[in-house]
């Protein structure tokens, strides 16, 4: 096959010979070369690089002399004429000259990293490099966006409750929660059929398994709504700090988690702020502290709870996990049941039927916006995690309660003490601090 080969070779140079190539001794340097280049094609099975070759063949083209003299592609050493040394002919190609040529079949070589895109004719190094930056400022971008976001929906949910329940005298929290509730569960229903979120379906094993955990967040939310109409908005984010003595407790006895020193003494500053907060607390209300430590009690209860459940809800699952979209569909849809009976069980009926709020378009308008507000935290939270990390995100929460106490004494012109707002900054700074000594 090689004899055909070559032959094949020595026709077609024949056959495309130039007229100008009438020297002999150029003709059998041009006819040993071919022999070679033909014969170290055929070594390397290369099809497209022999029909390359074949078309080459005695037309002298630089490319057929450059090949010829690489020392890659020719077992032979060349045969020079006696013609000039320094003519670009007869010279070996140089590195540089390869890697020129090399590129052209998009082919990296040893004096260049870089490699040529044969759609675009650039560098995809050089291409890559403004994509990557850009890449960078999109990222930080994100992560601001979404920190952003996530500030915005949390403190806008806690002011737009608190404005429903005391600026609009709203008697019926449980209904509030339960509407809430509903609106969460049919947007995420929407989103989830048009494929935008992902959600698990919900089965009974997994209803099952979760319901535990869902009237604990149930109690959760509506304590929450009760504390929220007594006590202004600065206290009841103090007053939540309660939850993290509680959660670190539980923590021992039921993971044998131990904490270090800078975490008691943070979560000591929280306990003394909260008593001190209370006792100087201008607008306190019995019925409102009773209910924020309820409160606390279930959060950090619902927390411990759904570390226990998590990985026994994955398992009853059909793909083994459960997102953040899951996690809303499933409390929420879950909750409502829970919610009408509990609307009976406190009476708030008669009060719906009577209460002239609910013929106000700007009364649903508003209730409307806290349900989006509510699924909002969730989204916003689960995409500044993404962005960021657990740390960042723990400390930026704890930051947060600053201006949401600031915007909470403000705008519904709570009357405050000296004393008051002391120890609603040092009950704000031990937050801080927790957040700090649970990331070290």
């Amino acid at each position: 096959m090689s004899v055909a080969v070559s032959n094949s070779a020595r026709a077609v140079g024949r056959l495309q010979r130039p007229a100008t190539a009438a020297n002999p001794t150029e003709e059998l340097l041009l006819s040993r070369r071919a022999d070679a280049a033909v014969a170290a094609a055929q070594s390397r099975r290369c099809s497209s690089h022999l029909l390359r070759l074949h078309r080459a063949v005695g037309c002298c083209s630089p490319l057929l002399r450059r090949w010829s003299c690489s020392p890659e592609t020719s077992p032979q050493p060349p045969i020079r004429p006696e013609t000039n040394p320094s003519s670009p002919e007869t010279n070996p190609i140089s590195t540089e000259q390869i890697g020129s040529h090399s590129k052209s079949f998009g082919m990296k070589t040893h004096s260049s990293n870089h490699e040529i895109d044969m759609e675009s004719g650039r560098l995809v190094e050089d291409k890559e490099r403004p994509l990557r930056s850009k890449r960078v400022i999109t990222i930080h971008n994100q992560a601001l966006l979404s920190g952003f976001a996530y500030c915005i929906s949390s403190c806008s949910m806690i002011l737009v409750n608190k404005y429903v329940l005391s600026s609009y005298d709203f008697n019926a929290g449980i209904s509030l929660m339960l509407y809430q509730n509903l609106v969460s569960v049919i947007i995420v229903s929407i989103l989830s059929l048009l494929g935008v979120v992902k959600t698990e379906p919900l089965t009974w094993r997994l209803i099952k398994v979760w319901l535990p955990v869902n009237v604990i967040f149930v109690g959760m939310l509506v304590t929450s709504m009760f504390s929220l109409r007594y006590i202004n908005v600065a206290m009841v984010t103090v007053l939540k700090n309660v939850t993290n003595v509680i959660t670190a407790v539980g923590e021992m006895y039921m993971f044998n988690k131990h904490h270090d020193n800078r975490v008691w003494a943070s979560l000591f500053i929280m306990i003394i702020s909260a008593i001190s907060g209370g006792i100087t607390d201008l607008s306190f209300h019995a019925i409102g502290y009773t209910w924020q430590f309820i409160n606390c009690f279930l959060t950090a209860s619902y927390s411990l709870t759904l570390r226990r459940v998590m990985d026994t809800a994955k398992q009853v699952t059909n793909s083994g996990e459960l997102n953040e979209f899951s996690m809303v569909l499933l409390n929420n849809t879950l909750s409502l049941p829970l919610g009408v009976l509990l609307v009976f069980v406190f009476n708030e009926v008669d009060y719906l039927l009577q209460t002239p709020l609910l013929r106000l378009p700007t009364f649903w308008l508003v209730m409307t916006f806290s349900g989006f507000l509510g699924l909002a935290i969730s989204f916003t939270s689960m995409w500044f995690l993404h962005q960021t990390g657990a740390t960042t995100y723990s400390l930026v929460g704890s930051l947060n309660k600053i201006p949401l106490s600031i915007a909470g004494i403000f705008i519904f012109k709570v009357p405050t003490s000296l004393e008051n707002s002391a120890s609603i900054f040092f009950g704000l700074l031990a937050g801080v601090l927790f957040a700090r000594a649970k990331m070290r």
